[in-house]
């Protein structure tokens, strides 16, 4: 999703705009406690966010904790002057932390017990969006 987002901001604005992925896996107050293997995925900012405007870009904002992590992975980066945080979906009833998006896609409003599910052209062949039920253990 964030590559499409750039993509585009280049061609909107004719501009370079300096770009990089950043995976918060190791940074999660919670990833010790998951009983799968954590898989990392490549981080690639090859450049210093040291006094600039960086846009975090994430597909659903449900707790908070994914934002902050990456939080604290960019300022292994350098300290930017501002950070601002763009999302596809915002699920604003469902926050841990008082994080709060600049730039939303859709705003739903979903019960803890549901999941929020977002397919990609690039990766799933199409772009969809599904709320289905959490899975629960049955006894």
């Amino acid at each position: 999703m964030s590559d499409r987002i750039y993509k585009r901001l280049k061609e909107i604005t004719g501009q370079e705009i300096e770009y990089g992925l950043i995976d918060a896996t190791f940074y999660r107050d919670d990833y010790r406690n998951s009983e799968r293997q954590l898989t990392p995925l490549p981080t690639t900012i090859r450049f210093s966010t040291e006094g600039k405007n960086v846009v975090l870009i994430d597909d659903v904002l449900f707790s908070g904790r994914t934002v902050r992590a990456a939080m604290d992975a960019l300022l292994d980066y350098g300290r930017p002057t501002k950070v601002e945080l763009l999302v596809l979906i915002d699920r604003r009833f469902t926050r841990e932390l008082p994080i709060q998006p600049d730039y939303v896609g859709k705003t739903i409003d979903s019960l803890t017990s549901e999941r929020v599910k977002v397919e990609w052209k690039e990766r799933d062949g199409s772009d969809q969006i599904w709320m289905v039920p959490t899975k629960t253990e049955t006894t």
